[in-house]
């Protein structure tokens, strides 16, 4: 599994002597910061090695957080400002200096005590990469070296001299048009910057690359997805070639035990997502937890969360570490939230259950070669597991019920439960906090052709118009995996987000609805809350300033739930002046189309005014025997597919300008989706 592609062996064992002694030039102070607790500087994505999201300061605690007002407000220029992208970055503070990134990979280092801009990093990525999964979205940065990093949709790594912003160097990972990408935060440790890939919807092979944190060079890779012959290769069907392509993306930034020596990541979904029925097999690493051996790339253990996965169930959320006491013992915790509404809590040192996890026997679905168990965890999911009846449907069903080529009902849905949203850990309550999606989908598979570049998904999902989505955000027991406090929440607050731990005894987390909120870490109770203006749907940060402490949150909304778009870096502190702004507009909490109907509209635009995942007008009113045009003037591929499942058209997909048309003879009324981003949603009413 470890490999440089064109390096031979010997050179491999001799790059595995080298780099199993310390990294030359590593940052020793970032290092020192990374192993110890969250104090007055944020220095990588998760806080700290652990991802636990965790600050020790206490200044603002739970007595005195109903006094916090705006201590400064900064927008990015407007960077990322459209319906493409979102916001959902955790600024990075290091001596009184905020590095932030965009939905553009743009980065600007701001004065973290007044938001004043110091320099800024203009990405100049192309617009038109059609490679994009779910929206154009970068999860954070790293540092270290006296270097800042970030990971670019056009699937390049690059370092940025934290003085200047000047580019110190970019290295390709792979090329976007071969589906590629990143929107995960990196890791720095020790001289290496560690770095996942997307583009488990396209067919690709999943990976992780270190690159020498100096001069970008790269070091190694571990690729989720076995060739022949490695381990993990008789999870697919022998005699094929399906792994090269399985997917198997890696969404979040690792994190590090320093005393065991490991690496630890989730991966994503299987590929293609939907259908099963020529991967026969577990289909390792595919939806799994994977530990390394953090200097060479050596495989130590995994867990995989779902067996042969047809339901897009991806492990997307960032992995947390934890240290607990279970039976009078001490114990290596290690969780992480899936999208199945379960929380998998393992011992970090050897990958096997800390709470329990048992092999169960779940619903079968032979043409799709369904897995005969799955491991269920003892306690509490977070969200409902089973779908409820939806006129139009016939079959509905739970967690694990399979599907073939009519559609059914399931929930979670493949972006229910835990999506990328990161959960962290108290050590002082012994909680995680977990944010969750509740969202029923209707499961379809129909195949596909691999060809490369292209997405690959084997079969869709969408949420039945009418149908509610809404969220959970709950504290779960470390110990038992069972709720402690949960609060129903009106939108969904999985896909984006997350929240973070203080010792001052709060959770601090912003809603879609540009609530930002400060909660009791022990009972839940709300202790505060301020309008920001756009969707709250990044994690904030806590730092320290001249003994002054601050919170941020990057708020510029997330286009999957339609939250209000924007480009504004909020702090708050006891000291603060500034109050609220106006409330945005509410994301959806139904499927469905939204918008005026508009009379005799026969052409619809799909990408326009700047709203890329969006259908314009969304809603139509024509006479019986019109023709309906369908354009892309987006930058990515789209499609129109009815939505009834006994109404099936579709306009096949579009590239930027490509226009195709649909006949509507019948009366009625007709829903659409586009099939690649189901979130997207039209209606035709033919009179």
């Amino acid at each position: 599994m470890l490999r440089v592609a064109g390096w031979p062996t010997a050179t491999l064992i001799l790059m595995g002597l080298l780099v199993s002694a310390p990294a030359r030039g590593a940052d020793e102070e970032i290092d020192k910061l990374l192993r110890g607790p969250v104090g007055k500087d944020w220095v990588t994505n998760g806080g700290n090695l652990t991802n636990n999201r965790y600050s020790t300061l206490k200044q603002i605690d739970t007595t005195n957080v109903g006094k916090l007002k705006g201590a400064w407000m900064t927008r990015l220029k407007g960077s990322g400002v459209g319906g493409k992208y979102s916001l959902e970055a955790s600024p990075l503070v290091k001596d009184g200096i905020m590095y932030v990134v965009t939905g553009n990979d743009d980065v600007f280092a701001l004065n973290a005590k007044t938001g004043e801009v110091i320099w800024e990093y203009w990405s100049g990525i192309e617009q038109n990469i059609s490679t994009v999964c779910c929206g154009w979205v970068n999860r954070g940065l790293a540092m270290g070296e006296g270097l800042i990093y970030l990971g670019q949709l056009d699937a390049n790594v690059v370092a940025l001299d934290m003085k200047t912003g000047k580019v110190a160097w970019k290295t390709p990972i792979e090329k976007w048009q071969n589906g590629y990408g990143i929107t995960s935060a990196p890791l720095y440790y020790d001289g290496v910057i560690y770095t996942g890939i997307t583009g488990g919807e396209f067919g690709v092979r999943g990976r992780l690359t270190a690159l020498n944190a100096k001069t970008g060079e790269i070091m190694w890779r571990w690729f989720t997805l076995p060739a022949p012959g490695e381990k993990g290769s008789e999870t697919w069907p022998a005699g094929t070639d399906h792994s090269m392509r399985g997917g198997a993306a890696i969404w979040n930034t690792p994190a590090v035990d320093p005393e065991l020596g490991l690496l630890y990541f989730a991966v994503g979904n299987c590929g293609p997502d939907y259908d099963g029925s020529m991967r026969e097999g577990d289909n390792l690493f595919c939806t799994s937890m994977v530990a390394l051996k953090a200097k060479t790339g050596e495989y130590a253990w995994h867990f995989q969360e779902v067996h042969h996965d047809i339901w897009d169930y991806d492990a997307a959320s960032p992995v947390v570490l934890f240290d607990t006491v279970i039976n009078g013992q001490p114990r290596k915790g290690i969780a992480e939230a899936g999208r199945t509404g379960w929380v998998y809590i393992l011992d970090r040192t050897n990958g096997k259950p800390l709470v329990g996890i048992e092999e169960k026997p779940v619903p079968q679905e032979p043409r799709q070669k369904t897995a005969a168990t799955q491991p269920i965890p003892t306690g509490d999911p977070v969200v409902p597991q089973c779908a409820e009846k939806i006129p139009g449907y016939d079959e509905v069903g739970c967690l694990y019920t399979p599907f073939w080529e009519s559609p059914v009902l399931v929930q979670p849905s493949g972006v229910g439960g835990t999506n990328w949203s990161p959960m962290p850990y108290s050590p002082d309550t012994g909680y995680l906090y977990v944010p969750g999606t509740v969202r029923t989908s209707a499961f379809l598979r129909f195949g596909s052709q691999y060809t490369n570049g292209l997405r690959y998904t084997g079969g869709g999902q969408a949420a039945p118009i009418g149908s509610p989505m809404t969220g959970t955000f709950t504290a779960i027991d470390a110990k038992t995996n069972k709720i402690a406090w949960q609060h129903k929440t009106p939108y969904r607050v999985g896909g984006g987000g997350g929240s973070t731990v203080t010792a001052g005894g709060l959770v601090l987390r912003g809603e879609p609805d540009g609530n930002f909120l400060a909660l009791d870490a022990k009972t839940g109770q709300e202790l505060f809350r301020f309008q920001t203006g756009f969707g709250a749907d990044a994690p904030p940060v806590v730092y320290e300033v001249d003994g002054e402490e601050y919170i941020a949150i990057a708020t510029g909304g997330n286009q999957m739930q339609g939250s209000a778009y924007g480009d504004a870096i909020w702090t708050f502190s006891l000291k603060g002046q500034l109050g609220p702004l106006w409330a945005p507009p509410p994301p959806q909490t139904v499927a469905g189309p939204t918008g005026p109907i508009v009379a005799g509209a026969d052409a619809i635009k799909i990408g326009a005014n700047n709203t890329e995942y969006s259908f314009s007008p969304a809603r139509t009113r024509i006479k019986s025997g019109t023709t309906l045009s369908f354009t892309n003037v987006g930058d990515i591929p789209h499609d129109a597919s009815g939505l009834q499942p006994d109404n099936s058209w579709s306009t096949g997909a579009l590239a930027k300008g490509e226009t195709k048309t649909v006949k509507f003879d019948k009366p009625g009324i007709y829903y659409y989706i586009c099939s690649p981003h189901p979130w997207m949603y039209g209606q035709v009413i033919v009179e």
